[in-house]
């Protein structure tokens, strides 16, 4: 048996239009179903609040009610009285396409733009414009996310390899990481989370990238203590250098100190937002000149050569 609008509202056989639109703000304010998704009654009775707010804002559609023409749900009480203005064979409870009619069911644009932001209601000639089709689909609360944490390795990360993931599904799924990526950043699968009534949870992968043996992230540079021998610095040289891509030759100069820092562009991390070209950072290269413990030559020629500069000079020492 359809329910009485005039119960479900909460308001008597004579309240106004301002006060029955009160009441259905209130009550579907409490009952929407962003606001209870894991509470599939409420959504049934904001469907129930609508309804009922739909037909006794519709002027003609109340009359007919309040006459015992139609009932609740805007059928016929009489299977064989006439059919020309009521709501149509088509009103079996729920959200229907036929939410018009009457100039002043107009309300529901106004209601929703206050309650929700304008979350699909909008005022026009057939009153709320399809924006039921969007509640009733939200109505079933999705299923759960599913949180997963992934390592990546310094390299990976700062070239951007696509990295490859098991869900608990035991399906995989190659991920394509974005530029501007740090330890921390979350990525959203979307329905690949657990099932639900309105569908399927998203997966929330946390990236955590992996710290390196040589190399140390600073924004998006890298930085790297790369030793020379003593005989490279002095004289200069070409040497190899790792970097997150692979190899490559780097000319040190003649007559570099500790210290030095040498740049090779682009081989750092993709900055945000960046596009194809000088989009990524730079690697750092700080020459550390290493000599051998014990060398017998190289303490025989430290003892002749005579040096007179004082490199702590600069210091005041």
């Amino acid at each position: 048996m359809a329910a009485d609008p005039y119960s479900v509202l909460n308001v008597a056989r004579g309240a106004s239009e301002a006060d029955i639109k009160k009441a259905y703000r209130k009550l579907a304010k409490e009952l929407h179903p962003d606001r209870n998704k894991d509470n599939p009654k409420a959504a049934e009775k904001f469907s129930q609040v609508t309804q009922a707010y739909d037909l006794l804002t519709d002027k003609d559609k109340r009359a007919r009610f309040d006459r015992g023409e139609i009932d609740g749900d805007g059928n016929p009480v009489n299977p064989f009285g006439g059919f020309g203005s009521g709501m149509g064979s088509g009103g079996q409870g729920g959200f229907r396409a036929d939410f018009g009619g009457g100039g002043e069911a107009g309300g529901f644009g106004d209601i929703f733009e206050g309650l929700f932001g304008g979350m699909g209601a909008r005022r026009g000639g057939g009153g709320f414009s399809g924006g039921f089709g969007d509640f009733g689909r939200r109505a079933a609360p999705k299923g759960a996310n599913i949180a997963y944490r992934l390592a990546v390795s310094f390299e990976d990360a700062a070239r951007l390899a696509a990295q490859r993931i098991t869900l608990r599904d035991g399906k995989t799924i190659d991920l394509k990481l974005p530029a501007g990526l740090e330890s921390g950043t979350q990525m959203r699968l979307a329905g690949k989370g657990e099932e639900g009534p309105g569908g399927a949870g998203d997966a929330i992968v946390t990236i955590e990238i992996q710290p390196h043996r040589f190399f140390q992230r600073e924004g998006d540079d890298i930085r790297l203590d790369l030793p020379v021998t003593l005989s490279e610095a002095v004289l200069g040289a070409e040497v190899r250098v790792p970097t997150p891509d692979g190899a490559v030759m780097l000319k040190v100069p003649k007559g570099s100190s500790s210290g030095k820092t040498l740049r090779l562009k682009g081989r750092g991390f993709h900055k945000r937002g960046a596009g194809s070209a000088g989009g990524r950072g730079d690697l750092l290269v700080t020459l550390m000149v290493e000599l051998p413990v014990d060398d017998d030559a190289l303490i025989e020629f430290a003892r002749g050569w005579n040096d007179k500069g004082n490199p702590r000079g600069r210091m005041g020492v």
